[in-house]
């Protein structure tokens, strides 16, 4: 018997890859062979160039009826896992559908979406919005399965950290903003939430679709709030938000589409998006960075201005 053809593995990916060490290079190694592998498995044929993200590869290919679908192969590891367990608690609602899988190889076989076609090739960014709320509302509608991370864990790693982030900073505004952050996360870690979170639900991860207009992909499923979903819709198309000359009213405009439409109680919902904002600056002084993103601070900014003065207040006495 002759050993599967491997599959092309773009030059691009393998040098860009943002994992570091042996185990990354080993799997990097092993991508064609694996790949091959499963094209054989599940009886399918390559049906287009390989694309590539930051942490995976995506073939499109036929199945054995001639229908289209998506091969991805990604590191497997927790996160990789965890986006499985939520595709199958999805079932598709809302977004893509899993066909099958090998958790162990990270082997995902996808109900194949038009990439051409992101949420943010919608012009109108009101109606770009609504799109992506009504998909929230149905993704966080469901209860999160066993076996997924927990906001409640999150949110207390990042309070045991936000201390050290913050003195990391330079600017005291800063340096406040990310104390103020921690206290709004400390009011609410006791009841974290218990849906299931994409986590990552931006414009760019809506695709067009056959089945459906619109369908999420690429989540990175979390337990927990609905309102620690918000974020990564609200810095969408930042440069045309400032450009308008009032960010803060982009910001708080999405917010209260999103808000409105998953039926989320304002206050939560902006102390969760603060969680959010300071997770952001955990990891952007994680990478060394001594200032926090001005989007972010500009967010923030917004919605402690309208909803939570009483927190800011209490982060200047700190």
């Amino acid at each position: 018997m002759t050993a599967p053809t491997p599959i092309d593995v773009p030059d691009a990916f393998t040098a860009s890859y943002p994992e570091q060490g042996a185990e990354a290079r080993a799997w990097l190694a092993s991508l064609p062979r694996t790949g091959a592998e499963l094209l054989e498995r599940w009886d399918l044929r390559p049906d287009g160039p390989t694309a590539h993200g930051m942490a995976s590869i995506v073939l499109p290919v036929r199945r054995a009826d001639g229908s289209p679908a998506a091969l991805r192969l990604q590191q497997p590891r927790e996160e990789a896992t965890a986006a499985s367990i939520g595709l199958r608690t999805w079932r598709g609602d809302g977004i893509v559908r899993l066909l099958d899988g090998d958790d162990a190889i990270g082997g995902q076989l996808l109900e194949r979406l038009d990439a051409s076609r992101p949420l943010s090739s919608v012009a109108d960014d009101g109606a770009a919005v609504q799109v992506l709320a009504e998909l929230l509302a149905r993704l966080t509608s469901v209860p999160a399965p066993a076996g997924l991370r927990s906001l409640a864990g999150v949110a207390g790693a990042m309070l045991d950290r936000a201390p050290g982030a913050a003195s990391a900073l330079r600017d005291p505004a800063d340096r406040r903003l990310v104390r103020t952050c921690a206290s709004a996360v400390a009011e609410l870690v006791a009841e974290p939430g218990d849906r299931l979170l994409h986590w990552d639900l931006h414009y760019g991860n809506v695709l067009a679709a056959e089945r459906e207009p619109w369908l999420a992909i690429d989540p990175e499923p979390l337990a927990g709030d609905p309102g620690f979903d918000l974020l990564p819709a609200l810095d969408n198309r930042w440069d045309e938000a400032v450009a308008t000359g009032d960010p803060g009213r982009a910001v708080l405009g999405r917010f209260d589409r999103l808000t409105e439409v998953l039926g989320l109680d304002r206050g939560r919902a902006t102390g969760w998006t603060l969680g959010r904002v300071l997770q952001n600056a955990l990891w952007d002084v994680e990478d060394g960075k001594t200032a926090l993103d001005p989007a972010q601070v500009a967010i923030a900014g917004a919605l402690l201005g309208r909803s939570a003065p009483a927190a800011a207040r209490s982060a200047e006495r700190l």
